[in-house]
């Protein structure tokens, strides 16, 4: 598992672990089942506290991402595509907001966004 945390980044770093995580569960390079390092051997690994490291933990683990077991450690769960297509959505609706207020900010009327979008997302295909 390769972590790669930036100083110079507003987001926190447990948040940088925790999002890199869902990143390498999404795209599959962590399958369900696999075994993800220890609290202390990532945080030793990456040089960053082992608090830090739990809270990114706790957070994946209350997500339904990852699983502590016990003596045993911790496991990689089965993709909960609901849960992945929730995350897409609440991303979506964040660019979309900001969108909206720079329309707004230059008087471009809804119309005209949507022709853009559809313009663009069409050159796509």
């Amino acid at each position: 598992m390769k972590i790669i945390i930036s100083n110079s980044c507003s987001i926190p770093i447990y948040e940088q672990i925790k999002n890199q995580i869902i990143n390498q569960i999404v795209s599959d390079e962590l399958v369900e089942g696999e075994s993800i390092p220890s609290i202390r051997s990532l945080a030793s690994d990456i040089k960053i506290s082992v608090m830090t490291i739990k809270k990114a933990y706790d957070e994946l683990e209350e997500e339904g991402y990852i699983k502590s077991v016990q003596g045993k450690g911790t496991f990689v769960e089965p993709k909960n595509t609901e849960l992945v297509k929730e995350k897409a959505y609440k991303e979506i609706e964040n660019h979309i907001s900001k969108i909206i207020d720079i329309a707004d900010r230059y008087n471009i009327n809804k119309n005209e966004i949507i022709d853009l979008f559809e313009y663009i997302y069409g050159s796509e295909e």
